[in-house]
């Protein structure tokens, strides 16, 4: 595949409702794409010591070599900096974007300046519309706006919509972007971005092809990478159950962090368990372009109308480890249907559901030690497994309801820093912790990560092997262990591959 057909870096001033096309066809030569690309970007676009939601503050998209070519190489890499930690910003996010990008003719996408009124993109291989979002701007949920988009931006081709919630346009530092109703760039604060931006949703349409060169070689590749996926097994748990088959044997060992880390076994993790939200609410699964997986999960949680009796809507909602432990297990949340209901306003809202986890997490173990009060809550009384208060309470993180509200809604980080209860405010670099506590390369896999994150490097992975073959290992050779998956992932990273995929893209 040659550089040429990535080459395209689209650029977008906001401020000018102008955009130009730049041939970066070096960069992709020389950093493959993906985040390698996404970094030089950022290097370019991102002054030193800027405000992270200051109108020169970009938003990057960048996809890589393997997109829409080979399967499970469906993601989209997001560059920026992020306004919850002030560091590397990084996010990837599955669905159809990285085809759309392709399909379109970018390479790459780089977004600046700030728009006077509410806005939204549509990106295709003819150009850029600016659209008036006035009329978007403020809904309560993220998947009507991606189904007004729909309905008035018909097109042609592999489409995506990526929005905000309100979260993202208060501009809350965790704030996500959701893309495709059922997937997010999560984590550390694009959608704050967006929202500083007044930018309230992208459209990108892709419709245009490009030449296979050996088209012979390539089936031969292809196959025997679909046939890896698809026979071999590898890939069989992620399509069954998914990540939430996870909480069962991080129970089990131990591992699984529940009411603010206090404890790392939790008693309804049968009731939460991938297993038993299959079996009771499993609706149907959803794949991302060009996977044959699919691995998401979503359930069908039946609500009544209000004051209506016997009169039902069927919310779908999307499901997977992070949430289970973030707004389940750490909360002491045993019910599923309470667990779904809290997920559902996260996500409607557009809330990172780590961050937002973790942040009521230490809320109600402060309330516990009465560091906090009634007072400082409004009156809401926060206690574990009590879901309809949390629901109560996310709201009032996102209208800021109180000087204790609008401290939530800057982090667990910046929180504890004004109220106190610093020793259990569970964060890496700014970021809230992920969620696994296997070991020692776990924390430090956390600690040392770009982004913080429990995908930089796997470290809770590189423990339960450790801990499986029961080895003793040196400091030395985790951090070596460590260092060489971080390394990897950037390759990775760069083709832009699912890391679900990671036994099947091997070195080898």
């Amino acid at each position: 595949m040659e550089a040429s057909n990535l080459s395209k870096i689209l650029y977008i001033d906001l401020s000018n409702k102008r955009y130009w096309i730049e041939d970066r066809s070096e960069l992709f030569k020389e950093w493959l794409g993906g985040v390698g690309v996404g970094i030089k970007l950022l290097q370019e676009e991102c002054p030193k010591n800027i405000d992270p939601l200051s109108p020169e503050s970009p938003i990057i998209f960048c996809i890589g070599y393997f997109n829409g070519i080979y399967p499970l190489a469906s993601k989209t890499i997001a560059l920026f900096k992020s306004p919850l930690t002030k560091n590397l910003g990084e996010s990837h996010a599955g669905g159809r974007c990285g085809v759309a990008m392709r399909m379109a003719g970018y390479g790459g996408i780089v977004i600046k300046g700030s728009s006077e009124k509410p806005i939204y993109l549509v990106i295709s291989n003819e150009g850029v519309k600016f659209r008036d979002a006035s009329a978007l701007w403020g809904m309560n949920s993220s998947s009507t706006v991606g189904r007004i988009i729909r309905e008035r931006e018909a097109g042609a081709g592999i489409r995506a919509i990526m929005r905000i919630g309100k979260a993202g346009e208060k501009m809350i530092p965790y704030a996500c972007v959701n893309t495709e109703t059922f997937r997010h760039f999560g984590r550390l604060g694009y959608g704050a971005i967006f929202g500083s931006k007044k930018l309230k949703a992208i459209e990108i349409f892709g419709r245009n092809s490009f030449k296979i060169f050996n088209p012979k070689d390539y089936r031969s590749i292809y196959d025997e990478i679909y046939n890896a996926v698809i026979k071999s097994g590898a890939m069989k748990k992620y399509h069954d159950i998914g990540t939430s088959m996870n909480v069962l044997p991080l129970n089990n060992t131990s591992s699984l962090p529940c009411k603010n880390l206090q404890f790392s076994k939790f008693e309804g993790a049968e009731e939460l368990s991938g297993e038993n939200l299959a079996e009771k609410f499993l609706g149907r699964r959803a794949a991302c372009a060009h996977c044959p997986v699919s691995c998401i999960h979503i359930a069908a949680l039946r609500i009544p109308y209000e004051n209506e009796p016997y009169f039902y809507k069927t919310k779908m909602i999307a499901y997977d480890y992070e949430p289970i432990y973030s707004l389940g297990c750490m909360l002491g949340i045993k019910n599923p249907e309470g667990f779904l209901k809290l997920l559902d306003i996260v996500d409607e809202l557009g809330l990172d559901a780590m961050s937002t986890g973790v942040i009521l997490a230490w809320a109600t173990e402060c309330m516990e030690k009465g560091i906090i009060g009634i007072k400082d809550t409004n009156g809401l009384e926060l206690k574990w497994g009590d879901y309809e208060n949390y629901i109560k309470a996310v709201k009032k993180i996102v209208d800021m309801e109180n000087e204790f509200y609008e401290a939530l809604a800057n982090g667990v980080e910046y929180a504890s820093s004004i109220y106190g209860g610093k020793e259990f405010a569970l964060a890496y670099g700014g970021n809230e912790m992920p969620g696994y506590h296997c070991g020692i390369a776990t924390h430090i896999g956390f600690a040392v990560g770009m982004r913080h994150s429990h995908l930089d490097n796997a470290g809770y992975d590189i423990d339960q092997k450790i801990n499986a073959e029961k080895k003793i290992v040196s400091i030395e050779e985790i951090a070596k262990m460590i260092f060489e998956e971080e390394s990897w992932r950037q390759i990775l990273s760069s083709l832009v591959v699912c890391f679900f995929s990671r036994k099947v893209y091997t070195p080898e």
